[in-house]
This record gives structure tokens, sequence and C-alpha cells, in this order.
């Protein structure tokens, strides 16, 4: 191959690069004020979510909200993704990782599934007006002074000991015990 050939291939493929490049300007600017928008309108809605779960929750663990709220985050932000993938024309890839999202996602359900148990437990009890630090309670064969209650677990004063429950062995089998006030 001579030199002026393999000068004229070279030539040719950056003005095909350059042209492809300019070509696809639009795209990438649509995909950019998409995603700059969605940005906009995703931390708009969890700055409502935020003011309304604190209005209608005001004595609800931070915890709590925190946990509501990073969940809508996160499906905000994933279909935020996956709109951005389909606005440039990558439909194909959207889809792929939509599907594979959901393969994710039940595995992730069925292999953390004590923990989602524990946290939507924690959940029922950080709300339960019954059910609060201090209060003496009985849980199968064990009684204790509740003394933290966090999204996955509940601590327990039990003589000069600490016994820790995952929320959900607590949460439907417990009784509070009346200690005479």
């Amino acid at each position: 191959m001579t030199v002026a050939l393999q000068s004229t291939l070279v030539e040719r493929a950056f003005l095909d690069f350059f042209q492809r490049l300019v070509d696809a300007i639009p795209t990438i600017l649509t995909g950019l004020v998409f995603i700059v928008l969605a940005a906009i309108l995703v931390k708009g809605v969890l700055t409502v979510l935020k003011a309304v779960l604190k209005r209608t929750m005001p004595g609800e663990s931070p915890v709590y909200r925190q946990f509501l709220t990073t969940i809508v985050a996160v499906f905000l932000w994933f279909g935020v993704g996956l709109s951005a993938l389909s606005v440039v024309g990558l439909e194909g890839i959207a889809a792929s990782l939509g599907t594979a999202a959901g393969f994710v996602a039940l595995g992730v359900s069925y292999a953390t599934g004590d923990m989602i148990a524990d946290a939507v437990a924690g959940v029922y009890l950080l709300r339960d007006p019954d059910f609060e630090a201090g209060d003496t309670v009985r849980v199968g064969d064990m009684e204790g002074v509740v003394q933290t209650i966090e999204l996955r677990k509940t601590r327990f004063a039990v003589g000069a000991d600490t016994v820790v429950r995952g929320n959900s062995d607590i949460e439907s089998r417990w009784t509070k015990v009346n200690d005479g006030d």
C-alpha cells in the first residue's frame, strides 16, 4: 500500500468520524437538556416529598422519612436514566437495562428478604404509639424494657444485659407489660 493511499484512507476515516460527531450533536444536546430538566424535576419532587413527610409525620423518626425518600429517589433516578437512553436513541439498551434491573431486583429481594422484613416491621414499630422506648414488653419468653427502636432491630434492657432482636421477630408477637402506671 502506498503512502498516498494510506493518507487518503486516514483522511477519509477522520472526515467520516468528524461528520458522524457533528451529526450526533443535536442528539447529545437533546439528551443533556432532558437530563438537566429531569434532574430539576426530580430534585423538586424530592424536596416536596421531604416537606410533606416532615409535615404529615412530625413525630416520626428521621430515619423513617429518609428511608421513604431514598426509595422514591432510587426509582425516579432509574426512570430518568432509562428515559435518557431512550431520548438519545438507545431504546434497546434502555429495555435491556430495565429487564436486567428487574431480575437483579428479584434476586436482591430474595437474598435480602429477612432484612426487608425487618425494615418493614421496623416502620410499623416506629409508628406504633403503644411500642416506645421505655416501655416494658414481652416478646416470646423474653421480657425487657425497650431501649431503642431502629429500622431493622430493637434493643431491650433485660436485667444488666442488652438483648437485640430483629423487628420482624418482634412486630407480630409482642405484648406490653402493665407496669402499674
